[in-house]
């Protein structure tokens, strides 16, 4: 249990779990509720703060959607992405539940229909975006029909020290106030100890009762395989697209990536699809409607693909490189077997990838010159216009960023207490007292990248273990490691089968070779220089190269080096 400043207002509904199976059986075909499911219910109707962190795909929708059917007031989703708001509302309305949407895609007169419908109690969810959440209209609408639970979907997306940080749920604090401090659930997938802190802060909760039921999905069978360059993972992808035939996803680092693989597949006579930003709207819709219908074996694809997409019969899972952190890898592996069936997740390392990853993150924060020529924007409108505020769109054609980058300076500079948001954008209150404050406002940004930098090492060192990956999992989410599982294929590797008596005495075999090497040591070979042990594997050593890369050497060919 977490304490802060906040505690629920709104007064306990009187919970009859008989009906509350009846409902979830009838209108979600649910017969019994998974781990983490009935706390995170009885939480809700009891009107206290909940976090519940619960693998992708063990029912974390369910948690929120059922309380609604029984809670007074509409209950208010917050949802990071337009298409996971709508595969929602598809899925309720298959339910005969009414569920409203607020977002940027609604035209004026979807938008004052829905807003009727919400004031005239018809609905009793509403999915809106965090930006939506900003506007005081908005918050009047939802606030006058009275809220019961405010939930915060992907709540991981509100920590600066997580791995998807989005600056629009920096205002969800206010939000939640405005509407008069109802209950709040905040719900993800994935949250170390720290970003479990770092939420509860940020939203500001009382009381909160964390719900964490691990990461463990028993039914994903984790693999990594070493492959040295980019024939070797084609191949590796060809060979696992032979074994299974069910459909399943590939996912690239790069669109260009995508795009080579995709077409290498296609010439391949393997039926696939693509999927990626650069794509038109319709071609991508077209592609992820025709790979939900079971049209493709499996679909290439960047990370802008999947959390929109509730397909229960994804059978594997394949990263073509390996992703930032953890945190994703965890979150894009778990679309696989969400019907509970086993699905694979086989992340094709190699060492040369990491680069692709360290280019991404040298661009993903503000510059120091970026950070001090808003500031300098913000104070000189303010000696200009007084305490009058400017609206984010303004201050991004001034400033000339990017939406993001703009959010991320002004979050960090409202921390500092420079500027203050009110309802219709940011204004000016101070200067920054010394150099120094100024430096410090300046060295958060680096050490959110090395944060980043951290989980891209952890990561790594995933895909290098020779131990249990599940137990690797849970230790890195702060949960206890529990016994090996059994079925990733590091342990499936260290099973050894049952020896077969022979029919007459034998002498027994040569014990085998204790190789003189061990994962970490510096080696060197004769043509290959210097490099560094990643696993032994029989006679065999795998050694990452300082200029070769990835290879596997028997050992008689490597010398320890000096």
């Amino acid at each position: 249990m977490s304490g802060s400043k906040r505690g629920p207002t709104r007064a306990a509904v009187s919970i009859d779990w008989k009906q509350l199976h009846r409902e979830a059986r009838t209108r979600f075909g649910i017969d019994a509720f998974w781990p983490g499911q009935r706390e995170l219910i009885e939480l809700a109707l009891s009107g206290r703060n909940s976090l519940g962190i619960m693998p992708t795909g063990a029912g974390k929708s369910l948690c929120y959607q059922l309380p609604a059917l029984f809670l007074p007031g509409i209950t208010v989703v917050v949802s990071p992405l337009i298409a996971l708001m709508q595969d929602q509302q598809e899925k309720l309305a298959e339910a005969e539940i009414d569920a409203s949407v607020l977002n940027s895609t609604l035209t004026v007169s979807e938008e004052k229909e829905a807003a009727e419908k919400i004031q005239e109690g018809d609905h009793q969810l509403v999915y809106v975006t965090p930006e939506r959440l900003e506007k005081a209209g908005y918050l009047e609408l939802l606030k006058s029909r009275g809220v019961s639970l405010f939930v915060v979907d992907e709540a991981h997306c509100i920590s600066q020290w997580g791995h998807d940080f989005r600056p629009a749920y920096l205002a969800l604090s206010d939000a939640i106030k405005k509407l008069g401090n109802p209950p709040v659930m905040a719900l993800t997938a994935t949250a170390t100890p720290e970003v479990t802190t770092d939420i509860l802060e940020q939203l500001d909760l009382r009381l909160a009762v964390v719900v964490n039921t691990g990461i463990d999905r028993p039914n994903l069978f984790y693999e990594t395989f070493r492959t040295v360059n980019v024939s070797a993972k084609r191949e590796q992808i060809r060979r696992i697209l032979s074994e299974e035939s069910g459909n399943g996803i590939i996912y690239t680092a790069t669109v260009r990536e995508a795009n080579e693989l995709w077409h290498w597949l296609a010439s391949m006579d393997e039926k696939v699809s693509i999927y990626h930003a650069r794509l038109r709207l319709k071609e991508r819709e077209e592609n992820q409607q025709r790979f939900m219908n079971d049209e493709f074996h499996a679909i290439v694809a960047t990370k802008a693909f999947g959390l929109g997409i509730n397909k229960p019969n994804i059978r594997f899972v394949i990263h073509y490189n390996f992703p930032d952190s953890l945190e994703s890898y965890c979150q894009e592996a778990g679309r696989g077997g969400r019907d509970g069936e086993p699905a694979r997740a086989s992340l094709l390392y190699r060492l040369e990838d990491r680069r692709i990853q360290t280019y991404f993150l040298g661009g993903k924060y503000p510059s120091g010159q970026e950070s001090l020529r808003l500031y300098r924007i913000m104070r000189e409108a303010a000696a200009d216009n007084g305490k009058k505020e400017l609206p984010l769109g303004r201050i991004r054609e001034i400033s000339g960023m990017s939406e993001r980058r703009a959010r991320v300076i002004l979050a960090q500079l409202q921390d500092a207490g420079v500027v203050h948001r009110g309802p219709h954008g940011f204004h000016y209150t101070r200067d920054f007292a010394t150099e120094e404050e100024f430096s410090k406002f300046l060295s958060e940004y680096e050490e959110r990248l090395q944060g980043d930098r951290e989980r891209l090492d952890t990561m790594m060192r995933y895909a290098q273990t020779g131990g249990c990956r599940v137990q690797f999992v849970n230790e890195y989410f702060g949960v206890p490691p529990g016994e090996p599982c059994g079925h990733c294929d590091n342990c499936r590797a260290q099973v050894q089968p049952e020896p077969i008596q022979p029919a007459e005495p034998v002498s027994a075999p040569p014990p085998p070779p204790v190789l003189p090497f061990e994962p970490g040591d510096a080696v060197q070979h004769s043509d290959f220089g210097a490099g560094k042990v990643l696993a032994v594997e029989g006679e065999s050593v795998v050694v990452a190269f300082d200029q070769e890369g990835e290879k596997k050497i028997r050992s008689e060919y490597l010398a320890k080096a000096s």
